[in-house]
């Protein structure tokens, strides 16, 4: 990847400079997809090296990672002063409000199923209900699989 960029005319600007052109000047308030994007690029800088539409990907995906651009119904929008900052993957996580001088945070809660007490007593243990015999079904023959049955070895006895 270091050597695509190495290998780019001088003339180019960085491609992130040159998304950012992109999307301004093509006024759309619902962003503009990457083929729209790629066009206007193409049109503004004439011929464009090898790997364009690569490149063209993979920086548009940081830009979107990083939180520069925003991903919108298939198209890159930049991100308004007034929206929310997405939280989740990769995401900052959401501003804590500072303490109180002198407080001390209560610890955190422990995850997952308490530990058993090892000074309570054993549980009692609950009786097994009688097992009620199977149920013939109306062709009298029981329902599922039938037992295994285990076949008694044949001795072989030689008379003399």
């Amino acid at each position: 990847m270091a050597t695509e960029e190495l290998n780019k005319p001088p003339s180019l600007p960085p491609y992130p400079q040159m998304i950012m052109e992109a999307l301004d000047s093509l006024k759309q308030t619902e962003g503009a997809n990457k083929s729209a994007i790629s066009k206007y690029i193409e049109s503004k800088y004439g011929e464009m090296p090898a790997g364009h539409a690569d490149l063209l990907s993979l920086h548009l995906n940081r830009m979107k990672d990083s939180g520069e651009l925003l991903f919108i119904k298939n198209n890159y929008v930049k991100p308004g002063p007034d929206a929310p900052q997405k939280r989740g993957r990769g995401r900052p996580p959401k501003a804590k409000e500072p303490l109180p001088a002198g407080d001390i945070p209560a610890p955190p809660r422990p995850r997952g199923r308490p530990r058993k007490d090892p000074n309570a007593p054993p549980a009692p243990k609950k009786p097994k209900p009688p097992a009620a015999p199977p149920s013939i079904s109306k062709t009298g023959r029981p329902r599922g699989r039938p037992r295994k049955v285990n076949p008694q070895p044949v001795q072989n006895e030689v008379e003399a």
